[in-house]
């Protein structure tokens, strides 16, 4: 800290309020603090003996500066970030950084990618305690926040949703699994993280959420002036639907329902939102057609139930958003089982949401248990992660939301596993997610490796597929990412194979290729 004095003024205290870099050497900046007393201009005088004095001490600040803000930094790059596998430093979420050598003063603010990211305390106390563990640190203020809002793609969305981060879709492509009532529920959990969260019903023939939650004000406004929809409010969630409308249920054709559909989710004013949740309506028609083309969905999570006739409709859907690049990041398996004289009893059979996640390589499965409870909240207009906090069912919703918040910032981030053709040796190359490893695969082997219901038959588990089908020199037309959890390969007979990351971990690998490089 140093301190100026000039005849008839106050003390003025100057602090390294910031750092600039010129010609490869940090410069401070120094501002005066001054009461509000004392607000007015102040000259100061001096003689040459006083600069340079002051001058030397300046450099000495300047250069205690620069140490200490190296310090911090590499203090700081000690926390690793779990999802992306890399330093907070490094990822860019140390902001405004402020240090004060005299004092052991040291301020900063951590910028995370989502408010809802479940480890923001704890990186809010490693951050604390690495900083704090410096010799020279008195006294540490770390503050919280999080990015601005924005899609990835703001230029090309309708203005209702150029401030929305994510859009998630909840899917089951058959009525009656509970899909709703997981849509509800991952909403509020989601905004019990902390997050800014909308709410949208996509089904005009039967829509459940005014049935689910209680607003209010359970109509529709609009904007006279925009032209926009106004969307309605439950406990800090905006919620629009089609029963908001006044109109209760539609009867309607295909085509005039899409038309709806397309208003009601580009033209209401949804504002900064960090999750817009989609609750899709049964099916893979128009509709859902229309809402996987009209807006960028960032990720689905598939809604089934233990049947096995259940698991052949969700197997439509997650093929529905393969086909338009929409990853699948988690499957809830509603009503699995209850609790009953010390047993756990599955009256509905077992297996199919793990049979989802072999066959598609979706990452994630959550099972939820059948709770009166969760039945009587969805009619109550209370949900039940609202109702009960603390309950089972809420503790699986919270596991969701986290599942969701994390994958959803890997896809933003596009931190996926780099799988590419190199035609100068005719091989397709793999780096595996969250790891170093990189090998390379026969095209062939690949093709001849597809586990879809063209190549297997999904109920006996005969193979379809013959090995003579595939030419040895197929070469594949297209390789694309489907999220953070397998490719889509085109080949040239038309086939689009989802190929998960870990089904290419186990295939048969090349060996005689030539040395990896970098990816």
């Amino acid at each position: 800290m140093i301190s100026l004095h000039a005849s008839s003024s106050p003390a003025l205290t100057f602090h390294c309020s910031s750092l600039q870099t010129k010609a490869g050497v940090l410069h401070a900046v120094a501002t005066p603090f001054l009461s509000q007393r004392h607000s007015k201009a102040v000259c100061i005088s001096y003689n040459r003996s006083s600069l340079s004095s002051f001058t030397a001490k300046a450099t000495s600040a300047e250069v205690t500066c620069q140490t200490a803000e190296i310090d911090v930094l590499k203090a700081l790059s000690k926390i690793i970030d779990p999802d992306f596998g890399t330093d907070i430093v490094s990822c860019g979420f140390v902001k405004d950084l402020l240090v004060n050598v005299a004092t052991g003063e040291v301020s900063f603010r951590l910028e995370l990618t989502t408010p809802a990211c479940p480890i923001k305390d704890l990186f809010e106390q490693q951050a604390n305690d690495e900083v704090a563990a410096l010799p020279w640190v008195n006294r540490v203020n770390v503050t919280m926040s999080a990015q601005p809002a924005r899609p990835i793609y703001a230029a090309d969305l309708p203005m209702g949703l150029q401030t929305v981060s994510n859009i998630v879709a909840v899917s089951s492509c058959k009525g009656g699994v509970g899909k709703s009532t997981v849509a509800v529920n991952l909403a509020y959990t989601l905004a019990g993280m902390g997050a800014r969260v909308g709410l949208f019903d996509a089904d005009v023939y039967g829509p459940s959420l005014p049935t689910m939650v209680s607003p209010e004000n359970r109509l529709l406004e609009m904007n006279p002036e925009k032209k926009t929809i106004i969307p309605t409010e439950y406990l800090g969630v905006k919620l629009v639907s089609f029963g908001f409308a006044g109109q209760g249920r539609a009867i309607m054709r295909g085509p005039m329902v899409s038309g709806v559909i397309n208003q009601l989710l580009t033209t209401s004013e949804w504002g900064e939102l960090d999750y817009l949740i989609v609750d899709m309506p049964p099916g893979t028609g128009d509709i859902q057609l229309t809402l996987c083309q009209v807006v960028p969905l960032t990720a689905a999570v598939i809604v089934t139930t233990p049947q096995k006739l259940a698991f052949i409709d969700v197997a439509k859907g997650v093929r529905m958003f393969s086909k338009l690049k929409v990853p699948c990041v988690a499957v809830v398996e509603n009503m699995c089982h209850f609790d009953a004289d010390g047993k756990r009893h599955y009256p509905f059979g077992r297996g199919s949401g793990s049979q989802v996640v072999e066959q598609f390589g979706i990452p994630h499965l959550f099972d939820l248990p059948i709770r009166p409870s969760l039945s009587a909240s969805g009619d109550s207009g209370v949900p039940e992660v609202v109702a009960d906090p603390q309950s089972e069912v809420a503790t699986i919703f919270q596991d969701l939301g986290v599942c969701v918040v994390q994958q959803c910032a890997k896809i933003r981030q596009r931190v996926s596993t780099a799988v590419t053709y190199d035609k100068s040796f005719k091989a397709i190359r793999v780096k595996v997610p969250d790891s170093e490893e990189e090998f390379y695969l026969h095209p062939a082997t690949v093709r001849r490796n597809d586990r879809s219901a063209q190549s297997v038959d999904e109920w006996t588990g005969e193979q379809k597929l013959a090995y003579t089908d595939i030419p040895e020199d197929i070469e594949p037309e297209e390789i694309r990412p489907m999220g953070n959890y397998a490719v889509s390969i085109v080949w040239p007979d038309g086939f689009n194979q989802i190929a998960p990351y870990d089904q290419l971990q186990n295939m048969e690998r090349l060996v005689d290729v030539p040395q990896l490089s970098p990816v």
